[in-house]
């Protein structure tokens, strides 16, 4: 019964509101379907905007109102089932959204600041907090979070075909290192070469490539090798979320408030939208 009265109370507050006009305001965070849908995370709408053949339109708009869900959403991802997780640091919360595209908590508010959510093989939920400094593994349907690892200030994670899991972090010594299912921490990349690091995703050979706001970079890091500049400057002005689409790379920019595309030359072009 409380279940359905959240849900009847989330879809009266989106049924009340206005439309949003389909121009998106400070986007953070991108996922992206197999069949190349793009759900991005828009922090000041706040809310969730769908992106499909060129079109974007209004998937889940929260309240203005602080602690309500998705006041201040920063991340999304799919899970394995391809259902849509987005993490809220209004509420500290992560939630699935469900068929009818309301969001529906999983934690109780059990952690701090999600900024980055990873999914393990066995759909297991991996939470960056920032604010607590730690890494949490949250049961695939909900429930109590248990503590994975302690990192600095965590940022982005993924995880790789073993189950380890690749943090990327603003605070510590190192800047990304990968953590063992059973919570050892190995050292990636040495040292802090990053200016402000955000997001990380990993290619099948275990590539990594980095958002860097602050140099307007996306970085790439060879298996075994030391990270290089490989896409930066004009027309990204502050990448911050980052997922694949397909053989391409997404890079989402709060500061352009656009969706930009890199193919694995390192093309890169901004996605043109029309609203749906």
């Amino acid at each position: 019964m409380k279940t359905i009265r959240y849900i009847l109370s989330l879809t009266l507050l989106f049924v009340l509101q206005a439309p949003a006009a389909a121009q998106m305001q400070y986007p953070l965070s991108a996922a992206a379907t197999e069949s190349g849908e793009i759900f991005v995370a828009d922090r000041y709408l706040p809310g969730i905007w769908k992106i499909k053949d060129g079109k974007i339109s209004l998937l889940f708009q929260g309240s203005k109102k602080f602690r309500t869900p998705l006041n201040a959403v920063r991340c999304v991802v799919l899970d394995r089932d391809g259902a849509l997780i987005a993490g809220d640091t209004a509420t500290r919360e992560v939630y699935r959204f469900d068929d009818s595209n309301n969001p529906i908590p999983l934690t109780d508010g059990g952690i701090g600041m999600p900024m980055s959510v990873a999914v393990n093989s066995k759909g297991e939920l991996l939470v960056a907090d920032l604010e607590l400094h730690r890494i949490w593994r949250v049961p695939a349907d909900g429930g109590r979070p248990e503590p994975l690892a302690d990192v600095q200030a965590p940022r982005g994670v993924v995880c790789d075909a073993d189950d380890h899991l690749w943090v990327v972090a603003q605070g510590g010594k190192d800047q990304v290192v990968r953590i063992s299912p059973g919570g050892d921490v190995q050292v990636v990349v040495a040292g802090r070469p990053f200016q402000f690091p955000h997001n990380i995703v990993l290619a099948a050979d275990d590539t990594a490539f980095v958002t860097d706001g602050f140099a307007k970079a996306v970085w790439k890091i060879p298996r075994g090798g030391k990270p290089e500049k490989w896409v930066s400057g004009d027309p990204l002005i502050n990448p911050v979320g980052l997922a694949w689409r397909q053989e391409n790379l997404i890079v989402v920019d709060p500061h352009a408030k656009a969706v930009f595309e890199i193919t694995l030359e390192g093309r890169l072009q901004k996605l043109e939208l029309t609203a749906d």
